[in-house]
């Protein structure tokens, strides 16, 4: 993590969840203080608040109606809840009211005069007692005015130092891609667990075939389709209709072998 030249920024929290708790302390490590941490939950608000220097836990409808001072202040809650969490907020004139979604455009925040809007969007995975190299994070940027930009990416330089300006369109697609890259294959690895414990076969058997099918994906240019093996890009008929028979009691592991395999080969097809 670099150290802040941006000490005197104060932040604001709304959120308690996983990326909240992985991003105030972090923010508090980077000398960005978090001065309160508000959710509708009063208990992780205050088990998060209480791991931070200065930091008060606050009843969200408090917060809202007369928000503490602070500069930036980050809506990190469920994107459904984004925008009527900033049209509820009695935000001071010259704060910055920023989300962290990745899929979730800037107009969602609608904000009145007087007060910048923005997004500051880390692409990572979050989950409970997981370490984070905020350093290697990649944070992008957007805002409604240069000021606001200007705070939040001065924010996230003390974060990271991989950060750049992205617009909601872009961000989209990113995010798009990131669901494929880790959401899908982490349910992807959960089913391979599954079938393996089905058949009282240890997941570390699958490990170095992992590691080495991500690092061979990560180096392949120009790109990860051209380095698929397996049945479904050979069109081994035996083979795939074994593994049908074998997933009989999963119908829906059975779906999702089928749909993949059919990708598979019109990627192949297409010369992808």
């Amino acid at each position: 993590m670099k150290e802040s030249s941006n000490s005197t920024v104060r932040i604001g929290l709304f959120g308690a969840g996983r990326v909240a708790a992985a991003l105030a302390p972090a923010l508090s490590a980077a000398g960005c203080p978090v001065v309160f941490v508000a959710s509708r939950a009063a208990g992780p608000a205050q088990a998060l608040a209480a791991t931070l220097p200065g930091c008060s836990a606050l009843p969200l409808a408090e917060a809202l109606a007369d928000p503490p001072p602070a500069d930036i202040y980050l809506l990190a809650v469920p994107d459904a809840a984004v925008p009527a969490l900033a049209a509820a907020g009695a935000w001071p004139a010259g704060a910055v009211v920023a989300h962290v979604a990745g899929a979730l455009p800037l107009a969602s925040l609608g904000l009145p005069g007087g007060v910048g809007g923005g997004v500051l969007y880390p692409l990572q995975t979050f989950s409970p007692g997981r370490a984070i190299d905020w350093a290697a994070v990649p944070l992008f940027v957007e805002a409604t005015t240069p000021a606001a930009e200007a705070r939040l990416l001065a924010l996230a330089h003390c974060l990271s130092q991989r950060v750049a300006l992205l617009d909601s369109a872009q961000r989209l697609r990113l995010h798009l891609g990131a669901v494929w890259a880790s959401n899908f294959t982490n349910h992807l690895l959960g089913v391979a667990q599954a079938v393996l414990a089905e058949a009282g076969l240890p997941f570390e058997l699958l490990h170095p075939l992992v590691h080495e099918t991500v690092a061979k994906a990560l180096a392949a240019q120009p790109s990860a389709f051209g380095v698929q093996t397996g049945p479904a890009v050979r069109h081994d008929a035996p083979t795939l209709a074994a593994h049908a028979a074998a997933l009989a009691a999963h119908p829906a592991w059975q779906a999702l072998y089928a749909g993949l395999t059919a990708s598979i080969q019109a990627a192949a097809a297409a010369g992808e």
